[in-house]
């Protein structure tokens, strides 16, 4: 490492004799790369944190290429009038699909859905019956016959009516359940029909979140221009669904990065400014009295310039970091939106250790000059370990497939690469630049190193502290594993949105559905749609200890693509109206015969063009085509991790019998996807992680004995936040997990300094190094935990425990290093296991 040193110092005498050029280079560099960082966007599409080529992401890409994946936006109109209601919506979707966008050049919305022509399908119902449904139709028809014969015997006595009735209550439910899926009401309205919604569906991707803003805009304009009022004086309008939280999500997480930014920012630079006023103020109040010139309010004033110097470099290098972001990865995601926060809490560090060192030296008496290149040979070492340590600790973040991890550590490993490399090279011309101008006043203390000992040789209470810190942690590494949880709940992790709870509210009841949440399976051809359909039956069948599928369907089975199949059915159809001409139920008014009557008209092939829209589009390719593909709709709530990941393990993957694999394909299948991967990996990436720290402590100390040492803090304090967790009742999560490496990179910092300053101090210094870099890794810990802080007051569940972990850690591997450490060192020191 000192011959690396050795190799860049040169460039602290060119910064110390041409300060400005360096300043400007590096300050253009940044304007030019911030232009561009500026320009990243939030991108929340989870598909897009797994594998480009993970089949699950194929499958949904070729989904959304042949199928649409396209998002509506809702418009709900309510009043006590349905004519008023349904007069309204086709006046909105006359005007709807007239509004012009002018900046993309193209209409916002390019088609509707509205009233669905319901009286074709009431009148072919059962064409479109799966053959089971067609069975127990005949079932429930055989026995609704059997029942009539029964009741015309006066001498028949049924000791197990009250069997049967249930029996028949149960076809019946399930023949209504079937009925209602297939044809809805000719409305999307709400029981009362007080309440009627549309769909409009925009030309715009919903990733353009500039489009979604111009959209909702414009249709704000529009429903004033409207006056629904106009309509009836009780008229409402409401529009959005989940189209509109989607922009609501982003613009959340958004906010909430920047406010969090802003309030951990402005307390990191109080904490600054209070910091090195009081050291260097203490420092000059201890120099000679002949030369204390300057009177307090001077030194007041000043108080702005170890921000500047500081900040500027940090600032520098952060440009840098996400303009080099925008050519290599285009976009941020969910888990890297934060991390503009995470590296300036981490940056800090090198600057204020570099700065708190270099004030030391000038109060020894050294020039400037000297001042740097001391500081650089001393500290300068201690900095390029931690930072190359923490960087390539993150680094080994790539290699993994998740891709919220591979983009984390990519980011947040130059972040602190150039983060390194700012305050080395940047950082000094700023002090240059600030001692030509006055801006630093000190006053040289010439005390004698024996005359400034510190008032303690011993660290107190050693044994005592390293035999709890010992226990504590033992316990914890032996309960950690079984009672660490991890949150599987997305629900919990989500902020809440009132606009679209209460849109949600405001339409409930309109087309309600159990059939929700569907994943496709995609095929080649209509045979393996049909071998599909009775792999995931009998799955269904057979899975009873934990099924997660409600219903599978695919339009090959409703609507028969071939001949012999179309005749095949209307022979069923035939038999089911052979049942209803029985004398015996022939003249029976009941609405469900009247029902299956007219439903049993359908007496020769239908054609696809003859199918009306809403019902054929979930089942078409956007050529019109009759899709490949199985429809399976989840028995279980998605938004439940464990339950997702259970319903993408049943359903996931298909072997087909010639040994050829089918995978589904779905936004709910990508998530339990991710999570599962997640889940998988992150124990090796902590691994890989920590036995990066070690071998770079080994290279840089050249010693077993200094590397487990320097390592101990981390160690340590990782297991006190374990503890913390399990007696708070936290848990790991989709976000938190993700801040483990950074905990793992800042607390390893801590270690190195100590350890580097003892080193060179020498046996009986732990109190000297205390003094000195223990408050730089003190001032240095703070800084980044205040950088974290401002998430914990942000509206979003998942960031804000991601600011939770994160404070916890640092802090815990902060008392770690200054307390564990300095106690174990002078137990060693004790024992002679100290070696130099």
């Amino acid at each position: 490492m000192k011959k690396i040193l050795r190799f860049f110092r040169p460039l602290i005498k060119y910064n110390y004799h041409h300060p400005y050029w360096v300043l400007g280079i590096t300050i253009l560099l940044a304007i030019i790369l911030g232009n561009f960082a500026v320009q990243l966007k939030i991108d929340t599409d989870l598909a897009n944190l797994l594998p480009k080529k993970n089949p699950h992401v194929l499958a949904l890409n070729e989904l959304q290429e042949t199928v649409g994946g396209e998002s509506a936006m809702e418009v709900a109109i309510k009043s006590p009038s349905f004519e008023d209601n349904r007069r309204l919506a086709r006046d909105l979707i006359d005007e709807s699909l007239e509004l012009y966008d002018e900046q993309s050049d193209r209409p916002f919305f390019e088609r509707f859905e509205f009233r669905k022509e319901t009286s074709f399908l009431r009148n072919n119902a059962l064409y479109f019956a799966t053959p089971g449904e067609l069975e127990d139709i005949k079932t429930y028809l055989q026995d609704e016959i059997q029942s009539a014969k029964e009741g015309a015997n006066p001498f028949l006595i049924d000791f197990g009516e009250e069997e049967e009735e249930e029996e028949s209550d149960e076809e019946l439910e399930a023949f209504e359940k079937s009925y209602e899926a297939l044809i809805p009401s000719e409305y999307p309205v709400s029981p009362d029909s007080t309440v009627m919604v549309l769909k409009l569906f925009p030309t715009g991707s919903k990733s353009d979140l500039d489009y979604l803003r111009r959209m909702f805009d414009s249709y704000d304009e529009l429903l004033a221009s409207v006056n629904p009022q106009s309509y009836n004086s009780e008229m409402e309008v409401r529009y959005g669904g989940r189209l509109k939280r989607h922009l609501s999500e982003i613009e959340s997480i958004m906010n909430d990065v920047f406010s969090s930014f802003a309030s951990g920012i402005s307390s990191v630079i109080i904490l600054v400014m209070l910091y090195f006023f009081t050291k260097k103020y203490l420092n000059y109040r201890r120099g000679s009295e002949e030369e204390k010139e300057h009177r307090f309010w001077e030194h007041l004033i000043r108080m702005p310039v170890p921000v500047l110097v500081i900040g500027l470099p940090l600032l520098m290098s952060l440009a840098w970091t996400f303009g080099v972001t925008y050519f290599v990865l285009g976009t941020l995601n969910t888990m890297t939106s934060v991390l503009f926060v995470i590296l300036f809490g981490m940056g800090i560090d090198y600057g204020i250790h570099f700065y708190a060192r270099y004030i030391e030296f000038r109060s020894a008496g050294e020039t400037v000059l000297d001042s740097l290149y001391s500081t650089y040979d001393n500290t300068g070492s201690a900095i390029v370990v931690s930072g190359l340590t923490t960087a390539f600790s993150l680094f080994i973040l790539i290699i993994a497939r998740f891709r919220g991890f591979s983009e984390f550590g990519f980011i947040a490993g130059s972040g602190i690469i150039l983060a390194l490399c700012s305050m080395l090279f940047v950082l000094p011309s700023l002090l240059t630049i600030s001692e030509r101008h006055n801006w630093i006043l000190l006053n040289v203390n010439r005390e004698a190193d024996g005359e400034k000992a510190s008032l303690f040789n011993r660290f107190p209470m050693a044994r005592s502290v390293v035999v709890t810190g010992l226990l504590i942690a033992l316990a914890v590494g032996i309960y950690a594993p079984s009672q660490l949880g991890f949150q599987y709940d997305f629900g919990q992790l989500e902020p809440e949105f009132p606009e679209y709870q209460a849109y949600n509210e405001f339409t409930r009841g309109v087309e309600q559905s159990d059939k929700r949440n569907p994943a496709y399976i995609l095929a080649d051809n209509q045979q393996q749609v049909i071998e599909i359909l009775e792999k995931v039956r009998h799955k269904m069948k057979t899975d009873t200890t934990s099924p997660t599928i409600l219903d599978v369907e695919a339009l090959p089975e409703r609507f028969p693509p071939t001949e012999d199949g179309a005749n095949e059915k209307l022979e069923d159809i035939a038999q089911i109206r052979g049942l209803l001409n029985d004398p015996f139920i022939r003249d029976q008014e009941d609405p469900q015969l009247d029902k299956l009557r007219r439903a049993a008209q359908t007496t020769s092939r239908l054609n696809i063009s003859q199918i009306p829209d809403y019902f054929k589009n979930q089942f078409v390719t956007k050529e019109g085509e009759i899709g490949n593909f199985v429809i399976v709709y989840p028995s279980v709530g998605l938004s439940d991790g464990e339950k997702s990941i259970a319903f993408k393990d049943d359903i996931g993957k298909i072997t087909l019998d010639s040994g050829e694999t089918v995978y589904a394909a779905s936004t709910s299948i990508i998530a339990a996807e991710m999570l599962d991967l997640m889940r998988t990996e992150s124990p090796y990436m902590v691994g890989a992680t920590f036995l990066m720290v070690f071998v770079l402590m080994l290279i840089s100390f050249r010693s077993l004995r200094w590397a487990l040492i320097a390592m101990l803090p981390l160690v340590v304090g990782l297991l006190w936040l374990f503890g913390i967790m399990m007696l708070t009742g936290m848990m790991f999560n989709f976000y938190n997990l993700v801040v483990l490496p950074a905990i793992l990179g800042i607390g390893e910092d801590n270690g190195v300094h100590l350890a580097h300053r003892y080193r060179e101090e020498g046996k009986r210094s732990m109190w000297d190094v205390l003094s000195s870099t223990g408050q730089h890794v003190t001032i240095g810990s703070l800084t980044t935990m205040l950088g974290f802080s401002g998430l914990l007051f942000t509206t979003h569940p998942g960031l804000q425990s991601l600011g939770e972990m994160a404070v916890i850690g640092i802090g815990m591997t902060l008392v770690a290093a200054l307390t564990f450490l300095p106690a174990l060192i002078e137990r060693l020191e004790a024992r002679r296991w100290i070696k130099f």
